[in-house]
């Protein structure tokens, strides 16, 4: 069945289907990787601007400015530090101290719509807190984005804020807590919808002994929502329970009643797979707009659900920051300790073999209805009514070989689409081949178009089909 692209949602409400992260026990580890697949040159997404401050040498709190690689910065009770103390990536990082500000005096690249920030107190300080201001007219008003994001211990951790594309875009971040504490900024990155691929450096790869050569094959991260834009979700705060948040490492379109998103979109491949370890990192997610609820780590407490991810934390490993993200709230639902920890484990890292294999998958992640089953009994909410409990949970995989052109490839039936659709409760069975359906089952549920950027006709053909695939 094929729904229009413009359909917004107006009836059953559907949030990514939580990843197997669970509250009580970490995800499945990645299993080992085969020698069959083709060696990569992994392709990352570049910043359209990166301020690293690693060629700074503003050394006291005076005001000034300094002139940096990306621009003129203005320091306001702020300096570039390089003590072993100053917790950075590199040799050098911000140090703001009081109420400091480290503002822009230049416009950033046109057609910014995210912004990254690492961030942590300096030494062994207390936490602080701090916001991004931003300016869409040349620097001459600002308006807060996102919430305050409140920074402690010496590890540098990603924040992540969505901006509008358009205007004059300059950034000033403000410490707002006063007093003695002392914090840390490092690596702003500036990024588009689609910022530049370029090649990441990488050595020869050396075959397996007594094995074939390998041929070398470019693998990129594609566009995590090249399928389409299910919902038609749009960054208005007109529209609280259909919001994009687009993040480097996936999009969602958020509901704010529900508390959970609605669908969640991502890309997986080998580009995407590295040695990060898992994170653990759980916080808001300071992209909302201001008159968001902010669901924290603690809305979960007590309720006897998991925070479920939905883009889960295993399939973002090449660092850091790209793990870390995953733990924002927005990408987590109340899943049951069985679904996540079982059943969707098991699908996760289904999806990772099929990686490992050679092939890339395209994701999308929902759930809809109201009220699942977890270790306290039957729920339709929790953290007084603020998140809802969804009654299932489900997932659409399109799996094609590692290549480009994939949009073409899989209208041209090159690819295999595989659609499980779970209750969320602790009787669901461990084995979710049992559950899978066709895409127009799920649309039909949900009032969804998941497929709404490949031709109708492909639609059509690809959406009545229930995967009778490998599972194994």
């Amino acid at each position: 069945m094929r729904l229009p692209a413009s359909l917004l949602f107006t009836g059953l409400l559907l949030a990514l289907a939580p990843l197997a992260c669970s509250q009580q026990t970490p995800e499945t580890p990645a299993s080992t990787r085969p020698s069959g697949p083709p060696a990569i040159t992994v392709q990352s997404a570049r910043p359209a601007l990166l301020e690293t401050f690693e060629t700074g040498s503003k050394g006291a709190y005076a005001e000034a400015n300094e002139v940096l690689p990306s621009g003129s910065w203005h320091f306001t009770d702020a300096m570039i530090g390089s003590a072993p103390t100053d917790n950075k990536n590199g040799n050098r990082a911000v140090r703001l101290r009081g109420r400091g500000r480290l503002r822009m005096n230049f416009d950033a690249p046109a057609g910014i719509q995210s912004v990254r920030i690492s961030s942590a107190s300096y030494g062994d300080d207390a936490p602080s807190t701090w916001e991004l201001w931003v300016s869409q007219d040349g620097g001459r008003q600002y308006q807060r984005a996102g919430a305050a994001v409140r920074t402690s211990g010496p590890r540098l951790t990603l924040s992540t804020f969505g901006v509008s594309p358009g205007g004059k875009l300059r950034l000033e971040i403000r410490k707002t807590d006063g007093g003695n504490t002392r914090l840390n900024l490092d690596d702003i990155a500036l990024l588009t919808a689609a910022s530049a691929a370029t090649p990441a450096e990488a050595p020869a790869s050396v075959p397996a002994p007594n094995s074939p050569a390998r041929t070398a094959v470019v693998v990129s991260r594609d566009d995590n929502m090249a399928l389409g834009n299910p919902s038609g979700a749009t960054s208005s705060l007109n529209s609280p329970n259909n919001y994009l948040l687009s993040k480097p490492q996936y999009a969602m379109s958020y509901n704010a009643g529900r508390g959970i998103p609605n669908w969640v979109s991502w890309h997986l491949n080998r580009a995407w797979m590295g040695s990060a370890p898992r994170q653990d990192d759980f916080r808001p997610d300071p992209a909302l707009p201001r008159g968001f609820y902010q669901v924290s780590t603690g809305s979960y407490l007590g309720s006897g659900f998991d925070r479920g991810h939905n883009c889960p934390s295993a399939d973002r490993t090449t660092d850091l920051d790209d793990n870390s993200a995953t733990f924002l709230m927005t990408n987590m639902i109340p899943q049951a300790a069985n679904n996540n920890q079982r059943t969707w484990s098991g699908l996760e890292e289904y999806g990772r073999r099929l990686v490992d294999a050679g092939n890339e998958v395209y994701i999308i992640m929902g759930n809809y209805g109201k009220g699942g089953t977890g270790l306290n009994g039957r729920a339709t909410t929790i953290d007084q009514g603020r998140i809802t409990v969804p009654a299932r949970i489900w997932k659409v995989l399109v799996i094609l070989p590692e290549g480009t052109n994939d949009l073409h490839r899989i209208a041209a039936g090159q690819a295999r689409v595989l659609a499980v659709d779970t209750p969320n409760d602790q009787s669901v069975s461990p084995d979710w081949s049992r559950y899978r359906v066709s895409i127009d089952a799920i649309e039909e549920a949900t009032g969804l178009d998941l497929l709404s950027n490949i031709p109708l006709e492909a639609q059509d053909r690809l959406e009545a089909r229930v995967d009778t695939g490998p599972t194994r």
